[in-house]
């Protein structure tokens, strides 16, 4: 695990105190929940890793979609989840 990869976890946890409450709902904060928790601990990319991420970026789409979400910030959720994988890009 990186200082990177914590970082946007820690990025994730605090998108979800401050947004979640308002604008999620209860099901869509536990699967971003679980999908952070699946990528900060896999070691390496599989299907776990590339479903979580998969369900994430349909998430991001549907709150979008629905009015709930800028697209901004939805891709900067999208962008959290995958840096706290290991399929980060490097710097």
């Amino acid at each position: 695990m990186t200082s990177e990869r914590t970082q946007a976890y820690g990025r994730i946890v605090k998108t979800l105190e401050e947004l979640g409450p308002v604008k999620l709902l209860a099901a869509e904060q536990e699967r971003i929940r679980d999908a952070a928790d699946i990528l900060i601990f896999a070691e390496g990319p599989d299907d776990h890793v590339i479903a979580a991420l998969d369900d994430i970026r349909a998430l991001a789409d549907h709150l979008v979609e629905s009015g709930r979400w800028s697209e901004e910030r939805a891709l900067l959720l999208v962008d959290d989840v995958a840096a706290a994988g290991p399929l980060a890009p490097v710097a």
